[in-house]
């Protein structure tokens, strides 16, 4: 399986542009995603993951995100190859997304109804939430 859920600010605006061969458009965006641990004594530190979307994601994105922006992003890890002008062979790593949620609260600090929280919850990835509670093993119908 390759999914990827990522939360984070934008680096820039979305650059948009539009294939050659069949004129579809493309909207790539770096994200700022901090790591979940600090080391004691040191900043937090962050990974810029490159972002793609196609078409009619891609044309949101481009419409409505903006530098700075926290926004989620759902997708999937590719990596593709090609050989410049001097022939020289090049490797990039991107999430093509499939789904984009703005990730920030509203201006006069409600939570916005559409975050990214709302949507998938604040549960830290691979806790299980305040109200799991482990049952014995006499509980296991095995």
């Amino acid at each position: 399986m390759n999914k990827v859920i990522l939360m984070g600010r934008l680096t820039r605006d979305p650059e948009t542009r539009y294939t050659q061969t069949n004129n579809t458009l493309v909207s790539s965006f770096s994200l700022a995603v901090n790591r979940r641990f600090v080391r004691q004594g040191e900043e937090r530190q962050a990974d810029f993951i490159n972002i793609v979307a196609w078409s009619k994601l891609g044309e949101f994105c481009s419409k409505y995100f903006k530098k700075g922006q926290q926004v989620g992003i759902i997708g999937r890890i590719q990596t593709r190859t090609w050989d410049d002008d001097q022939g020289q062979k090049h490797y990039v790593t991107e999430v093509v997304a499939e789904e984009a949620y703005f990730a920030d609260s509203k201006r006069d600090g409600e939570a916005s109804s559409t975050s990214f929280e709302n949507t998938f919850g604040n549960t830290a990835p691979g806790s299980m939430g305040a109200d799991f509670e482990m049952s014995s093993s006499d509980d296991l119908p095995f």
